[in-house]
């Protein structure tokens, strides 16, 4: 009983299990040695389940998923309300819509999730070995268990996270690609402890023994650690750290390697890439927030509607004699219909609350989902933001924030990879206060050799040599060989060398290095090969201390062949420079300083030569650090930082990293239209603000105010104090400010920080980290102005902003998938933000916009007519409209045309909207759902259902009558006249807002005109009940009813004074806003329009005109308007243009 009760509260959640955090793998599943204690877990099995539902809990749980929405549930109370109380309709008016709406999404989930299914199966069943009971057998993947040894062979996927324990390399050494998690294409190197690397068979893999301890799993990709514990056959203990270095992820792909053996550690739900799909946070455009508001809106507008004639009903029983109304008072008494009590109230209330219900929109949720849905695939196809160089096409990660890109106020943009190529070239270096630079591949000396002596000379060059050395093993860089699998051949250097990097600079400085004499070779976890004047040197690898963003360092530890041991460490100048307390520290910094101002990127070289005793003391407390599964990144850290000092300074590389085509342009485009664009970038202040220069981003023009390498909060108070009163005055300025003066104003400034941020033109964030990155994201998104913010990067290190920002944009770049993945929408160059913002944003928003204030609009004109007609029902709760129109009206008399236009509607062409980036400023601000624009669609809708009421009450009056037959119009006549106007005026209303007509915008609106008289006389024309035996067609109020009224000259004349008085003033309002107020793109349309005049044009050969059909016309030219393809233009003919209202004489 208490383990189902543990059981209970386990799945709904109500308990967390007890997790350790740390968890214990056996290899091989065996026990290292007799008499092992250990705490046992339970792992989840290998299965995939990337499926929301299976045969048994669709129905439900996607019922329930659906009804969390608010309108779905509010129509599901009042479709169950119409069965429980005497309601006025049939309650299929309210079924059938719902019912319809829930089934085309069901079955649209239901297929997705098949179709998940159908990958599931596939990828659970892949045939996979593991070594089991001393032999390899073949398993299901899904049957693979935590601790199994698997085998896997070249260009197969790893089918759970692996510690690799060998490879077909002697090395333990293979190569993987990991597109299927980040992205990147390139190959990866991995390798196995030197322990496990000799286990290259069964017998050898079944006779280890050991375990792994390592940290429960987590989403981070890059991110493991864990220590391997082994025994010898004495039981003898030895540990062996774990890093990322040591794992394979699920998801990767083996390359260039036979086969490698690994150990189960994660599997199924618990790998990275499992991890790592599930869904990130919800974001939520302005306009979804506006709509929801919307919505409340009608919803007290029905309550109160309700109310009032709930209240006005009993006013009216109470004030007249109801006994003069025999013919139902006996029967009212009777039945209790005039006893005032709470039950009678609340039926009557509910009663008027299922008549008026319709002016909410059903359908508006699932057409917006499905615009939108097909709006992100349109985005994915646009070819004008493919780029052919890498052959990469746009990506939609989600469709909810489509038009949130038309609505940016404020731009984040990282610089290296997202502004710039990151592409980097080696161009000049400082070696001991000199510098180099690279002309033609060949490092030259800038400056007088005379002034130098020949020792001097020669000392210099070993200088540079030292220096060269230092770029070619300080480095993570892998090499393999195109014509050697296992990529590494120090005795054939003829062989074209490929570096495979994770960072371009990386890249670029080994490149440099072997062009100018010192070729890195390859290596392996033990050791380094460089070719050195022909050649070959060994170097032993010691120890590699990893890029931190914090140290801004990274180094190797390596013993030379003489013997000496060196620790060689490059990064910021910021941290070099501190650390090292030899060479020419001040002429390097100088030298930084002036690459930095050409815009050119700079790293650091120092080297530091340990003793033995030192070297032991470090790689004692390293070992210790390494081992441990607590805060070991701190703890190594800290042991780095006792390393990586007393550096004597070598020099410093300076690489370029050239702006991406269309930045400038991109960037003025976007401050043309209102956006203003900030920088956030890593790189040190004077290589920023170049780059800034050389894009645009700053202008000549522009004043800069600086905030940089302060460290007292009073001092940062102060400056921003004198920068709020210029910024408040005349003038433009840019704002720059570095990371640790930032850190202090947020800290203690942040308000006064962001008035002065928000008055510039530009700002320029230097130095920053990825946390600086969120931090400053948030400050302006979470200010008073309330401004929508968008966030673009490349890295891994954009990521935090990204995320933080209302819109996330991955730029396709060089430093892995992480922000790709991330982002909300994805591309290849940051050029393409001129399409995105500029043409898919506005033409998303407007979509948008129009098609929740259509809906409203169309709901109001619709359903008020039941309103006013419970005045003249003494508020009686009768009916105006038939079953039969109250549901159809939704989801097929006006729903097709409004779902087409928001597909494909294009308010403004494509060029027009590039070419004139302040159109994008009149949708800023949400401004089509404000509160003018939705008063502006209720007030219509409500003066539509107006005329649809009391026009024909008009020509009805006095029960006149207007059959040939002298015959009456009853009820239902009535109200099929307001509903062959309401059709038929709201959906005209579609038509005059729709600027964009394609084959299929026309289609739908014919359709639907169409479609509603051929639905209505087929319902009309035949009682149903009889042919069916149905139940809900035992009504026949509408028998030919429809074709009695329509056959009428009075009720045509009827429909044309209802379009004619219901877009009269609607004509008026437009023309007036088009003549004396017209928006910016009313202006430009109209210049189109006005410089397209019509042009006479001709083409000469003698005296022979082509004729508009291509052919030659040998009698004498005319002046009629001709117009022909432009390929009609032959070799040989002149082009002559004139306007068709300037006379001309033309002569052969």
């Amino acid at each position: 009983m208490a383990s189902i009760y543990r059981w209970i509260t386990y799945t709904l959640g109500i308990r967390k299990r007890d997790v350790p955090e740390n968890r214990t793998v056996l290899v091989g599943n065996k026990l290292p040695v007799e008499g092992f204690v250990f705490i046992p877990q339970k792992f989840p099995d290998n299965t995939v389940k990337s499926s929301k539902y299976t045969l048994i809990n669709f129905l439900p749980k996607n019922l329930f998923e659906q009804f969390r929405r608010i309108a779905n549930f509010y129509f599901l109370i009042v479709a169950l309300l119409q069965f429980i109380i005497d309601s006025p309709v049939s309650p299929i008016t309210s079924v059938l819509p719902l019912v319809f709406v829930i089934t085309v999404t069901g079955v649209k989930q239901g297929y997705e999730d098949w179709l998940r299914h159908q990958a599931d199966f596939e990828v659970n069943n892949r045939p996979m070995r593991v070594i089991r009971d001393g032999s390899i057998v073949d398993v299901r993947s899904m049957d693979i268990r935590v601790g199994d040894i698997v085998r896997c062979k070249t260009n197969q996927e790893f089918p759970c996270d692996m510690v690799v324990l060998s490879s077909e390399n002697p090395e333990g050494e293979c190569y993987v690609t990991t597109a299927n998690l980040d992205g990147e294409t390139n190959l990866k190197m991995h390798r196995s402890l030197p322990i496990t690397a000799i286990l290259q068979d069964v017998e050898s893999l079944e006779s280890f023994r050991g375990f792994i301890e390592c940290e429960q799993p987590h989403t981070d990709l890059y991110k493991f650690i864990g220590r391997m514990k082994t025994f010898d056959s004495s039981g003898q203990e030895s540990v062996y750290p774990l890093s990322p270095e040591n794992v394979l992820l699920r998801g990767a792909r083996l390359k260039n390697v036979q086969y490698i053996f690994g150990v189960a550690v994660n599997t199924g739900e618990q790998t990275k890439m499992a991890l790592n799909s599930k869904s990130k946070g919800q974001k939520f455009s302005c306009l979804e927030r506006s709509m929801n508001k919307y919505l409340g809106s009608m919803l007290i507008l029905l309550v109160v509607e309700t109310l009032l004639c709930t209240i006005l009903k009993y006013a009216y029983d109470a004030n007249h004699d109801l006994k003069t109304h025999w013919y139902f008072y006996s029967s009212a008494v009777y039945n209790g219909a005039y006893d005032k009590s709470f039950q009678n109230i609340m039926s009557t209330f509910l009663s008027f609350l299922v008549l008026f219900n319709y002016i909410i929109p059903i359908s508006l949720y699932v057409t917006l989902e499905l615009q939108k849905f097909t709006g992100s695939m349109f985005f994915a196809w646009d070819i004008d933001i493919y780029d052919e160089q890498t052959d990469q096409r746009a990506k939609a990660n989600t469709s909810d924030l489509n038009e949130e890109l038309g609505q940016v106020e404020y731009m984040f943009t990282d610089k290296t990879g997202t502004l710039t190529e990151n592409n980097m070239q080696f161009r000049q270096c400082s070696v001991d206060g000199v510098k180099y630079e690279d002309v033609n591949e060949n490092l030259k000396m800038l400056g007088e050799l005379k002034d130098m002596t020949d020792s001097g000379i020669e000392h210099q060059k070993n200088l540079l040599k030292e220096f060269l050395l230092c770029m070619g093993l300080c480095h993570t860089v892998h090499v393999h060989k195109d014509s050697e699998r296992n990529g590494i051949d120090s005795t054939d250097s003829n062989v074209p060398l490929d570096y495979q990097a994770s960072s371009p600079d990386e890249k670029a400085l080994v490149e440099a290095a072997a062009r100018f004499g010192v070729k890195f070779l390859g290596g392996t976890s033990e050791y380094l090969e460089v070719e050195i004047d022909s050649k070959v040197k060994r170097y032993e690898l010691l120890h590699v201390l990893e890029f931190d963003p914090t140290r801004k360092c990274m180094s190797s530890i390596v013993k030379t062949p003489e013997g000496e041991i060196r620790l060689l460490c490059k990064g910021a100048e910021s941290t070099i420079l501190h650390k090292s307390v030899s060479g020419n520290v001040e002429a390097t910094l100088q030298h930084v300083n002036d690459y930095a101002v050409l815009g050119l990127r700079t790293l650091c070289f120092g080297y530091r030569i340990l003793s033995p005793e030192v070297y032991n003391d470090f790689h004692e407390k390293l070992a210790e650090a390494s081992s441990s599964l607590e805060d070991r990144e701190k703890k190594l850290n800290a042991v780095f930082e006792i390393a990586e000092q007393e550096l004597h300074l070598v020099g410093a590389t300076a690489v370029e990293d050239e702006l991406q085509d269309g930045v400038p342009e991109t960037i003025e485009k976007l401050r043309e239209a209102g956006i203003k664009v900030w920088v956030l970038t890593g790189d040190k202040q004077e290589t920023a603000v170049n780059i800034s220069h050389s894009c645009d981003h700053f202008k000549a023009s522009m004043s800069e105010l600086y905030l940089v390498k302060q460290t007292e909060p009073e001092q940062i108070s102060k400056l921003l104090s004198e920068y709020r009163e210029m910024v408040n005055g005349s003038g433009t300025y840019a704002f720059v400010v570095d990371g640790p003066s930032l850190a202090l104003a947020l800290n203690y400034h942040s308000d006064e920080l962001l008035q002065v941020c928000i008055k510039c033109v530009a700002v320029l964030c230097c130095r920053m980290s990825p946390l600086q990155k969120a931090q400053t994201v948030k400050l302006v998104k979470e200010s008073v102005l309330n401004p929508t913010t968008m966030a673009i990067g490349d890295g891994a290190n954009d990521v935090s902003m990204i995320q933080e920002a209302h819109v996330g944009l991955g730029i396709m770049g060089k430093e892995g998938r992480q922000a790709v993945r991330c982002s909300d929408y994805a591309f290849a160059r940051f050029k393409f933000l001129q399409k995105v913002l500029l043409v898919h944003g506005p033409w998303y928003y407007i979509r948008v916009a129009m098609t929740v204030q259509y809906f409203f609009y169309k709901n109001i004109a619709f359903i008020t007519a039941q309103f006013f007609y419970a005045f003249y029902t003494q508020f009686s709760q009768q009916t105006v409209f038939e079953s039969f129109y109250l549901t159809f009206y939704n989801i097929t008399c006006t729903a097709l045309p409004i779902m087409i236009y928001g597909i494909f509607e294009q308010h403004l062409p494509k060029k027009m909207l590039l070419n004139n980036p302040l159109l994008y400023k009149e949708i800023s601000k949400n401004s089509r759902l404000s509160l003018w624009e939705c008063c502006y669609w209720c007030v219509l809708g409500f003066y539509h259902a107006f005329l649809f009421y009391y026009v024909p009450i008009w020509l009805l009056g006095d029960d006149i009558a207007l059959q040939k037959e002298q015959h009456n119009f009853g009820i239902w006549s009535f109200g099929t006249i307001i509903f062959t106007n309401c059709v038929i005026v709201v959906n005209l209303k579609l038509i005059i807002e729709t600027c964009h007509w394609n084959i299929l915008a026309v289609a739908s609106m014919v359709i639907t005109i169409v479609g509603y008289p051929t639905l209505a006389s087929i319902y009309s024309g035949v009682i149903w009940f009889n042919v069916t035996g149905w139940e809900i067609f035992s009504s026949t109020s509408l028998y030919w009813v429809f074709f009695e009224v329509h056959k009428t000259v009075s009720m045509w004349f009827c429909i044309l004074l209802s379009v004619g008085m219901a877009f009269l003033p609607d004509f008026i309002y437009k023309m007036l806003m088009y003549y004396f107020y017209p928006s910016q793109s009313q202006i430009e349309r109209r210049s189109k329009y006005r410089n397209a005049g019509s042009l006479c044009v001709f083409y000469k050969r003698t005296d022979r005109l082509i004729t508009p059909n291509g052919s030659l016309d040998n009698n004498s030219l005319g002046t009629e308007n001709v117009s022909f393809p432009a390929d009609h233009l032959h070799n040989g003919f002149e082009l002559h243009t004139f306007s068709h209202n300037e006379p001309q004489s033309y002569m052969s």
